[in-house]
């Protein structure tokens, strides 16, 4: 449970601080903005929060240069002729308006056909989108989580798909729950593999230490050149 949070300024760099009943101390920088976090354990002081994001400094910064640099989508309104993404493929949205069913198909190679009914808002069609990409998400994770917790040899006992902001994935080792973010579906296939084996590495390692890596280099080599992917493929417009 957090007692206490409040911000400070470490070189000209605010930083959110959050006191937890933890053991250690975690320090990230979270999209659209670089905003920067301390997760604290409560015994530790204010002066070792500042020396360790200051022993961070470098590393920060370039975390806010790219995500200041990373592309973004603007709003989407929904309208034909609208570009949006699935599996890592650009389409041009379609828009038909009909009695009856309301559901997304994909039309060749360049159109997203979206059928819905007449005189539903912006919002009401993509809602109509998302559902259809939670569909395709719950259809693509099964298969990768059968081949990586064979090859990890572990088994989680959960999992869900949700909208999140700062997070491509979650994990909670105690529960075995797995989480994975609902953007994933506009991601190419193997974005969505790499996710889904770095969360399942966490079912070994809890944190992001040197264990946790070589587990991603011995089974997913390329796991890297995935992230650097992932990491440079536009952002959607969120109101953050």
């Amino acid at each position: 449970m957090t007692t206490e949070s409040r911000s400070i300024t470490v070189s000209g760099i605010s930083v959110q601080i959050e006191r937890k009943d933890i053991k250690n101390l975690h320090l990230g920088v979270y999209p659209p903005n670089g905003r920067v976090r301390v997760a604290a354990p409560l015994v530790v002081s204010e002066d070792a929060i500042r020396l360790a994001v200051i022993g961070k400094l470098a590393w920060i910064r370039r975390q806010k240069t790219r995500f200041s640099e990373q592309p973004r989508q603007s709003a989407r309104e929904m309208v034909n002729g609208e570009s949006h993404y699935f599996l890592g493929h650009r389409y041009r949205l379609r828009v038909h308006e009909q009695p009856g069913k309301q559901y997304v198909a994909i039309r060749g190679m360049a159109s997203l056909d979206l059928f819905v009914n007449a005189g539903r808002s912006t919002e009401q069609r993509e809602a109509v989108l998302l559902r259809w990409y939670r569909q395709q998400l719950n259809e693509l994770i099964p298969p990768l989580l059968a081949q990586w917790q064979a090859t990890l040899g572990v088994q989680a006992k959960a999992w869900g798909i949700k909208k999140m902001k700062t997070r491509w994935g979650g994990c909670n080792p105690l529960a075995q729950r797995l989480w994975f973010n609902l953007e994933l579906a506009k991601k190419p296939v193997q974005c969505l593999e790499y996710i889904v084996v770095h969360e399942l590495a966490h079912l070994l390692e809890r944190r992001h230490d040197e264990r946790f890596m070589a587990v991603l280099n011995k089974h997913l080599p390329k796991w890297k050149q995935q992230q650097e992917l992932l990491n440079h493929l536009p952002l959607a417009n969120e109101d953050w």
